[in-house]
Formats: structure tokens, sequence, C-alpha cells
């Protein structure tokens, strides 16, 4: 059964030139509160599987449904430190028929088998304190992971500018057969300047343009700022005009054959919650959208596949902790005046 409901006021305009449009969702997934949902991602299985798959903070579990109608299929996961149990479960990633879970709780990784649920293992733990979102991309070393570490003082307060150069830890991966290989490359972020990263959550790596973006969620910066893949800071920030209230989820639309192709970010809010878009290459803001129902986004997820009802892909956000929507991506496109699909 889906859960409708309906907005609770008129979106906020945006201040400025560009479209901002308001969309209605093509499904919404049956709400729980007290699952506190967080983070989306997608998995296309070789047998037809689309599958939907969401943490669930305080449930410590990851959610599963359909992503062509938001019904829910399973779960997976129970509370504790032992393999197959989670604490806190928050950013995820998926990639072949694999996904891997942050911990922020039990300060680690954990990688599943898809279709399966098998528990494979986890890492992390030794080098990492409060993490909470993952980029993930494979290369010719393996999975390569980047986990943001949003460790904190006592009071939940920002540590020392001097200490923050280890915000992001960078990990490759290998699987073989069902054993873990993991080396941790090395942990980053600048600790003067610009570049420093304050209050660091969600995260993505576009890898053919050697970038990593970054939100900062401190009141007093609002931005997403762009490293290299290596971990440098390049100079480089969406800035905070267009960010009122919080950046969280960032996504990717992209086409490989040019590198065009646009970057979906979220303006957290629970009321005048909004989706700002910017060009993949030169970051030129290109509108915003806002989904009828959809507030207090935190992670999205998108896919380009074509299935079910979205023959052009499908943008996922969270909708206030308890269940996710679904946005077509031609509607999108069409709103804003961008790219339905890539070129043949």
């Amino acid at each position: 059964m889906l859960f409708i409901v309906h907005p609770l006021i008129s979106r906020e305009k945006l201040s400025t030139s560009a479209k901002k449009e308001v969309l209605k969702e093509a499904f919404h997934t049956q709400r729980d509160e007290s699952d506190n949902v967080d983070s989306p991602a997608l998995w296309h299985g070789k047998d037809g599987q689309n599958w939907l798959l969401a943490t669930a903070k305080e449930g410590n579990t990851v959610i599963i449904f359909d992503a062509a109608n938001g019904q829910k299929i399973t779960t997976f996961g129970e509370s504790g430190k032992g393999i197959g149990q989670m604490e806190r479960p928050n950013g995820i990633a998926v990639i072949d028929s694999f996904a891997v879970i942050v911990e922020r709780d039990n300060h680690r990784l954990q990688v599943f088998s898809l279709p399966s649920l098998n528990s494979l293992g986890f890492f992390g733990q030794e080098q990492l304190i409060r993490p909470y979102g993952i980029a993930m991309d494979k290369t010719e070393n393996g999975y390569e992971l980047y986990v943001t570490d949003n460790y904190e003082l006592a009071g939940e307060s920002i540590p020392p500018v001097d200490s923050l150069f280890h915000r992001v830890h960078h990990f490759v991966l290998n699987v073989n057969d069902t054993t873990l290989q993991v080396k941790h490359l090395k942990a980053f972020g600048a600790t003067e300047g610009s570049g420093v990263l304050y209050k660091v959550e969600s995260i993505l790596v576009d890898r053919p343009l050697n970038r990593l973006l970054i939100a900062d969620e401190y009141e007093m910066q609002r931005n997403i700022k762009i490293y290299t893949t290596e971990g440098e800071f390049t100079g480089e920030a969406i800035p905070n005009k267009y960010f009122k209230y919080e950046p969280e989820g960032i996504a990717l639309w992209s086409c490989k054959a040019d590198t065009s192709g646009y970057y979906i970010t979220t303006d957290q809010d629970v009321l005048n919650n909004w989706f700002p878009v910017f060009d993949r290459k030169t970051l030129k803001y290109m509108g915003s959208f806002a989904g009828e129902v959809t507030r207090n986004t935190d992670g999205v997820a998108l896919t380009q596949h074509s299935f079910g009802n979205f023959k052009n892909g499908v943008f996922y956000p969270v909708h206030n902790d308890g269940s996710i929507t679904a946005i077509s991506w031609k509607e999108i496109a069409e709103a804003l005046g961008l790219k339905v699909d890539c070129p043949k």
C-alpha cells in the first residue's frame, strides 16, 4: 500500500531568475517515521531486479523497495556489532553486486552481497570516528570509496580547524569470492582557507572530471566544496547563495560520451525543500525543482536506467525521515529545460 500526503504549504520561491518548478511525485513509499530513513541507493540486477535500498537509522536495518512502484520488498540487518548487524546505518553505496553501508555508531563500513543480502564483512573501524556519507566508484585499482567523518567535540561542537585534516577517508576495496581486501589510502581535509570542511555528510565522486563534491552543512558555510579525487581542494565551490537552509544529498546525471550532465543537489528544509541543479562541466546554476509532498530531504539517489514507467530514469529523494518519493527525470528535465536523454 502506498501512502500519499498533501503538501503542507506553498513552496517559497528562490530569489533567482532561473526556473523553479514544483513537480508531482510518481509515488511515495509507505511511511514509518520510527525508521528514520536517511539515504537511498539503486540496484539493477541481471535478473531484472530494480531495487531501491534505503538505510533506516533508528531501525538499524536497510529497507528494500521495488524501484518501479515503491512497494516494500524486504529488509535486512538488525541492531548489534556482529556480522550482518548494524548500529545507525547512514550512508549507502551500491555498485555491481555489492552494497556498502556506513554504520555511524559502529564506526565502520559493512559490505553485503546482492541479491543474497549476505554480509561479507566490515572494515574501517580502526580509522573512522563518526562516519556519515559515502561515494564509491570502480577503477583499475578496485572499488574506491570516499567516506566523510564528522567527528565532533563534546556537545557536538566543531573541533579546531587545525584538527580537521581527516574529514574524508579514502579506501580501496577488492572482493575475492567472499573475502574482502581493503587498503586505507589516506585521510584528508584542508586546515586553512576556504577549503576547510567544517560539518560534512554528503559526498559524490565524479572521476571523469577528477572531482569530489563535498557538502559542508555548517551554517557559516552552507556550500559544496570541490576537491580532487586525490584529496586536494580545487579552490572551487558551489556557493551558499543556492543553499538557504542546509546542503544535503548530491546526485549526478551524466553522459559518458561527452562528460556532459548535471549535479542535482539538495537544500534541506522541513518546509521549503528544494533541489538546485547545476551544469556538470561549468557548475552553472540551471534552476531548481521541488516535490509537491517531499520535504526535509537527507539523502538522494538517481538512476538513468529505463524501467517500469520511467523511460528516462528517475530521482529518489528521502521525505522527512520516514519514506522515499520518486520524481521522473523526464518531468524534471522538461520543467527546467535540461537534457532528457544523452545524445546517441
